[in-house]
């Protein structure tokens, strides 16, 4: 973060700390599950740099238990003042009274790590190599255990139930959402599901879905830090009152307030890369769900 940001950020501190405290009714969060709560219930609007921290807090619970408050800064792109003052803002004393809470969340959660033998004869790349794969496995096995937790059983029957009745169905993602949709819409086309998939070859994506309509329905998935297309896509989708579902990984995702119905994702990282599994796998189990709901009616690709 620029200096100049920072000292900004500081000037409007106290502001920032009073409105944050009046909304909580000066009474702060006595689990991570109260903080989560807190920061979904839409009664808090966070300016920039704050909003910033809340959705890494969000996605990476794990990564703030453990980290010190320099590392944690590093990984969420802001200032350690800024933690600082986020938690005071929530009425903890500093950061690491306020890391307590994804401490005692974490403790006891992570599965026992079984070393990996390797061949003595290896090389350092091929070491690398594995201790990156088993990094990885491990990342995509956290995600698939954290949704096959807390996924939200209505909004999922809401949106097989929605996408079920749609005409036709708009799947729409871009960057690293991009491959989740494109093998969506190939899973539904064989299951004789009507859809379309908005690529934007050709920067022609607002063309691609410009016909839509109220009888559609439109599946999005974006991850932050969404600056793709796709949330100025699904507006034009909402303007033109189509049924939105949404696949995202915070409450502060900008399709939150377009869609009707939505799941959380929150996929875990390692080195730096996420993987896709249980945005995949969310999005087969949705695929499944309206072909069979489709046969069970007997619309088929109708």
């Amino acid at each position: 973060m620029a200096k100049a940001d920072a000292a900004s950020l500081d000037e409007a501190g106290e502001g920032e700390e009073s409105g944050l405290k009046s909304a909580l009714g000066h009474t702060r969060p006595r689990t991570y599950e109260e903080l989560r709560a807190v920061l979904a219930s839409g009664t808090i609007h966070f300016p920039k740099r704050l909003r910033q921290v809340a959705i890494f807090l969000w996605q990476h619970p794990d990564d703030v238990a453990l980290g010190t408050i320099v590392q944690v800064a590093e990984q969420a792109g802001v200032q350690p003042s800024t933690l600082v003052r986020f938690a005071k803002s929530f009425g903890f004393s500093g950061f690491s009274e306020f890391q307590s809470l994804f401490k005692d969340h974490v403790k006891g959660t992570w599965p026992e790590g079984r070393a990996r033998e390797v061949e003595p004869a290896a090389t350092e790349e091929t070491r690398a190599s594995l201790h990156f794969l088993s990094g990885m496995i491990g990342a995509a096995r956290t995600s698939l255990d954290r949704i096959g937790e807390t996924i939200d059983v209505a909004s999922f029957e809401a949106m097989v139930t929605l996408l079920a009745e749609a005409d036709l169905i708009y799947l729409v993602g871009s960057k690293r959402a991009f491959p989740v949709v494109t093998y969506l819409s190939l899973t539904l086309s064989q299951q004789g599901v009507r859809n379309v998939l908005v690529d934007n070859v050709g920067s022609t994506a607002f063309d691609q879905i410009g016909c839509i309509g109220r009888r559609d329905g439109l599946l999005a998935v974006s991850f932050s830090p969404y600056n793709s297309i796709t949330p100025d896509l699904v507006r034009v989708a909402h303007e033109r009152d189509a049924g939105i579902v949404a696949i995202t990984d915070s409450t502060f995702s900008p399709l939150i307030p377009l869609a009707r119905h939505s799941i959380e994702v929150i996929e875990a990282d390692f080195a730096g890369f996420r993987s896709l599994a249980a945005s995949l796998s969310v999005g087969m189990a949705l695929v499944h769900g309206v072909a069979a709901r489709r046969a069970a009616r007997g619309r088929g690709s109708d």
